[in-house]
């Protein structure tokens, strides 16, 4: 088990923090995800990579609608300078603000499946494991992270350059 969550984990919750736009929420359903893993794990017929995602997904969606008083007061939190790091200048920091602020808006205003499609495919997923995640056919994929690239594109349009 301790192989499975050193190979998943790290690529789990970079996923679940950009699909639902708070860290602390993407570290818990992450360790959720292999706690049920533990308890009940899937047939041997399952993609592992995949099953953990799907459930990881639904645990994050669940806690997020459950508890969105939470994220809001949490939101911040990813803004914060780490430890040992130089604070930013005043002017990096919000325009990295303003960008984080925007991408999260336009991720946000994507269906889900289309959401889930293309940080999946950003983790590196194929267009077979997508499928079995979102409930579609391996050829529906592609034109799903087409379409979603195309919503995203039309929200964030390309800066001009001074």
């Amino acid at each position: 088990m301790e192989s499975l969550y050193d190979a998943h984990h790290p690529a789990l919750v970079r996923y679940l923090a950009r699909f639902c736009g708070d860290f602390h929420v993407a570290e818990d359903a992450a360790h959720e995800a292999f706690v049920r893993l533990a308890e009940r794990p899937p047939g041997s017929d399952e993609n592992l990579r995949a099953w953990l995602f799907t459930v990881a997904t639904r645990i994050a969606l669940d806690d997020r609608r459950s508890y969105r008083r939470h994220e809001d007061l949490l939101q911040g939190a990813s803004e914060r300078t780490g430890l040992g790091q130089a604070p930013d200048r005043p002017d990096e920091a919000l325009a990295r603000r303003d960008l984080r602020r925007r991408v999260r808006a336009a991720l946000d205003s994507l269906g889900e499946k289309e959401r889930t499609v293309l940080l999946m495919r950003e983790e590196g997923f194929t267009h077979k494991e997508i499928a079995a995640a979102v409930g579609t056919t391996t050829g529906s994929v592609g034109t799903m992270i087409a379409r979603a690239l195309r919503k995203l594109a039309a929200l964030l349009p390309a800066e001009e350059s001074p």
